[in-house]
């Protein structure tokens, strides 16, 4: 009994100390892809509409560089999740919206509820999904207008580039691997083999 609490507080303190450790460098690498991959989207924004339509800056994107830049081996995090998570929400929030687009106190809960399950059911679980299928039913101006272009842009497109960014810094030093896939990192080791081990 004495051994299984003396494991069990060395055990918990370890992942407190895991959890508390500040390192550095990769909050450095996680506060430059959030920078660049919102900060692309938001120059497109700025660069392509007038201050009022804020269509391609959805605040679900926030939440997604949250994971893919921070949380980068959460299973939530992967590339199918982030991509799959986000389309199959934004067109459940647009399908919801245009059967019924003025009872807001029934569209929202159906809109994050069906998109839920979908994403539970397809495996691309995705927390910001949610938010994107209940910005589909609840917002007002320029979104509700684009209809099901809502889920190509700025959903898909804002993905891509979020994703893009994503794999490239997160891929930028030997700590950090995105998508956490072992097929991936197959292919990363195959690619910094010797050429004569490729041979083998």
């Amino acid at each position: 009994m004495k051994k299984m609490i003396k494991r069990t507080f060395r055990v918990s303190k370890y992942v407190i100390y895991k959890e508390t450790l500040v390192d550095y460098k990769e909050h450095f690498w996680s506060f430059m892809g959030a920078f660049f991959g919102i900060g692309i989207i938001a120059f497109i924004q700025s660069h392509s509409l007038t201050a009022t339509e804020n269509i391609f800056l959805i605040g679900s994107f926030g939440a997604s560089s949250v994971l893919i830049y921070g949380a980068i081996q959460s299973p939530l995090a992967q590339p199918r999740n982030v991509v799959g998570g986000h389309v199959i929400s934004a067109l459940v929030g647009v399908t919801v919206y245009k059967i019924v687009p003025e009872i807001i106190w029934l569209a929202a809960p159906l809109a994050v509820a069906f998109s839920i399950v979908l994403m539970q059911y397809t495996k691309t679980l995705h927390p910001p999904g949610g938010a994107t299928a209940l910005i589909a039913v609840s917002s007002t101006g320029k979104i509700p207008e684009l209809g099901f272009w809502y889920v190509l842009s700025p959903v898909l497109s804002g993905c891509l580039i979020l994703l893009l960014v994503a794999l490239f810094f997160n891929n930028l030093t030997p700590n950090r691997s995105y998508p956490a896939h072992s097929r991936f990192k197959k292919l990363l080791r195959k690619k910094h083999q010797h050429p004569h081990t490729m041979k083998k």
